[in-house]
Parts: C-alpha cells; sequence; structure tokens
C-alpha cells in the first residue's frame, strides 16, 4: 500500500515562492504521481503531473510558467516549486499516486492513493 506525506505547506505573501514535498513509501516504487488542489466550496482541481521515468510533464494552464513539477526518483518524492503566486492559488494542496501512467491524469477518480494535503495560503 503506497503512503504519501505532503510537507512544504504555509503561508506566504503574493509574488512569493513555496516548494512542497511528497515523498511515497511503500507499494509501487515508481508510481505516476500529480497535485491537485482544493479551495473552499470548490472542486479538487489538477495542477500538475509527471511521470516516474521518462519525466514527461503536464500542467493546469492556471498554472503553466509559475509552478514547476520535478521528481527525484531515488528518493521517491515529487516536489512542486511554485513561484509568483497569487491569491488565487489559495487552497489544499494534495499529493496524488496511481501505479500506472494514465491519459485521464487530470481526474482526480483515477488516482489511487493521496495524500493528507497541505495548506497553502497567499495573502498580504
Amino acid at each position: 500500500q503506497l503512503q504519501l506525506v505532503e510537507s512544504g505547506g504555509g503561508l506566504v505573501q503574493p509574488g512569493g515562492s513555496l516548494r512542497l514535498s511528497c515523498a511515497a513509501s511503500g507499494g509501487t516504487s515508481r508510481p505516476f504521481m500529480a497535485w491537485f488542489r482544493q479551495a473552499p466550496g470548490m472542486e479538487r482541481e489538477f495542477v500538475a503531473s509527471i511521470r516516474p521515468l521518462v519525466g514527461t510533464t503536464h500542467y493546469a494552464d492556471s498554472v503553466k510558467a509559475r509552478f514547476t513539477i520535478t521528481r527525484d526518483n531515488a528518493k521517491n518524492t515529487v516536489y512542486l516549486q511554485m513561484n509568483s503566486l497569487k491569491p488565487e492559488d489559495t487552497a489544499v494542496y494534495y499529493c496524488a499516486a496511481k501505479n500506472d501512467y494514465d491519459l485521464a491524469y487530470r481526474l482526480p477518480a483515477i488516482y489511487e492513493y493521496w495524500g493528507q494535503g497541505t495548506q497553502v495560503t497567499v495573502s498580504s
């Protein structure tokens, strides 16, 4: 059973940066991984994903050019570097994983494993 543990959330001013980490343990050694976020009263939405070997990444249009997803396969850890943060980026950020790559990677329902979430608040 794969377990995901996120860290790195917090309070940051608009225009600032944060880096989230998601450490995976147990289960598949190199799962397909992604970040989602959910603001109060909103549905959970896709942020970014990364394939384990080829490293192919995908981003939501709202974060493209500001966020970067990377992974360290040796540590089985995925990172989300968030720059130029905006108040609308405020949400609980979740790490998600699936044993195999899926073309429907933007859909939360396809992911088999989820972290507990970490709060990101962008406010002055």
